[in-house]
């Protein structure tokens, strides 16, 4: 499933387009973590201006030192607008071969986790989207969790041809009723959180839908399908956050802007592993000067259980069906929030607009801060840090990274 950029095409235009405005480059060591920060002011417009006095970070709610300050300019497309009068023997949309590409854009769809109706809806909004939206001198690429890639390509119709292929894979999906039916969420607070109360509704199920009479026989498959959905659960996030790192890291080689949108319903990161991977992402992309913006391709939804997913006639496990549902969707959410607040992009969901919101996507922030703090004197404690930045003026907005995960060192695994 590797993304395959045209990088031969990068290594010329990066001799080519000119260096972007204020990227000034951070030095960051391994002991170290970059937190991206945009700041708008109160009629939404990024600003510039500021300083490295002006800022404070609290790492656990302790200030913390900033060892490192610079500002990226990213939006440097909006001042260098398509031409008035397009040829009109180019229909297909590609500019001519001269043209220098000022913005880089990747749309990951995630085939692995959307349903096949908002697959479809996706594929008509995006197809149209592509057509008309994108400047003339943009580059793009269409590319799938599954492996569909149009390749990097000013060529719309290629683009339009991987988006209408996508088809929903079903590889790591919990699909079906199954007996008794733990899904992901479910499975890690009963095998990673201990949790009695989830483990006991899965007892109930596998009473009730296994019309068994021995609580031991129900006990252990409660365990066996916790373990399952586990196992599953953790490839199936194990291999969609690898991917999208190796986006990120393929795309730190083009030479102009880069946004990597993420259209998905999300997925749950709920593990110590799947947030050592966001972290991971996050520093690659600061460091790369990527933008990570996401749709949730779901629009306004709801997060009860319809019919078809009903199962088991033991009210406890119905109840407890229901409420694990929803805070799964709920849940699911927070990666695409996590990578959009901490790279300077842009998460658009709760809507039915998504015209509007691939649109609104594609342009990256005119500015972002990048904040290092060292973490030299932070324990290395196998625990999530929860950072907050605050900016010593009113009427403010922020955007930061909300934190990082410090995982345990090497040494202090081998001593267990």
């Amino acid at each position: 499933m590797a993304f395959l950029l045209c990088t031969r095409i990068a290594a010329q235009q990066k001799q080519e387009a000119p260096a972007q405005e204020g990227a000034v480059k951070i030095q960051v060591t391994v002991n170290a973590v970059l937190v991206p920060v945009v700041v708008r002011d109160p009629q939404g417009h990024a600003m510039g201006n500021l300083k490295k006095e002006d800022f404070q970070v609290f790492d656990k709610d302790n200030p913390q030192v900033i060892s490192g300050f610079s500002i990226q300019k990213r939006a440097g497309v909006e001042s260098s607008p398509a031409p008035a009068e397009p040829s009109p023997i180019n229909p297909g949309g590609i500019p001519p071969p001269a043209t220098v590409p000022q913005r880089f854009i990747v749309f990951l769809f995630d085939d692995m986790h959307l349903s096949v109706g908002d697959l479809m809806q996706v594929q008509k909004v995006a197809t149209k989207m592509v057509a008309g939206s994108l400047a003339a001198s943009d580059m793009a690429a269409a590319v799938s969790f599954s492996g569909t890639n149009s390749g990097m390509t000013r060529d719309r119709g290629k683009l339009q041809d991987a988006i209408a292929k996508l088809k929903v894979q079903n590889l790591y999906r919990h699909v079906g009723r199954e007996c008794p039916d733990v899904d992901y969420y479910q499975g890690d607070l009963i095998e990673n959180k201990r949790n009695s109360q989830a483990f006991e509704a899965a007892v109930q199920d596998a009473l009730s839908c296994g019309h068994l009479d021995m609580r031991s026989l129900a006990e252990g498959m409660a365990r066996s399908a916790a373990r399952r959905a586990l196992e599953i659960g953790d490839q199936d996030v194990r291999v969609t956050l690898g991917f999208v790192k190796e986006l990120v890291r393929r795309m730190a080689s083009l030479p102009g802007q880069r946004t990597l949108v993420m259209v998905s319903p999300g997925f749950l990161t709920v593990t110590p592993e799947a947030m050592t991977g966001k972290s991971q992402i996050l520093d690659l992309a600061a460091r790369s000067n990527v933008t990570v913006s996401a749709l949730d391709a779901r629009g306004l939804y709801t997060t009860e259980l319809d019919a078809s997913e009903r199962g088991g006639d033991s009210a406890q496990a119905l109840q407890a069906q229901a409420e694990y549902h929803r805070n799964s969707m709920t849940l699911s959410e927070d990666v695409m929030s996590e990578l959009a607040d901490g790279t300077g992009g842009t998460y658009f969901h709760n809507s039915n607009d998504l015209e509007g919101g691939f649109q609104n996507l594609t342009v990256a922030p005119e500015y972002v801060y990048l904040l290092e703090l060292s973490l030299e004197k932070v324990k290395q404690d196998g625990t999530y840090h929860r950072l907050k930045v605050k900016v010593d003026q009113d009427d403010l907005k922020l955007q930061a990274r909300r934190g990082y995960f410090a995982p345990k060192p090497p040494s202090d695994k081998n001593k267990k």
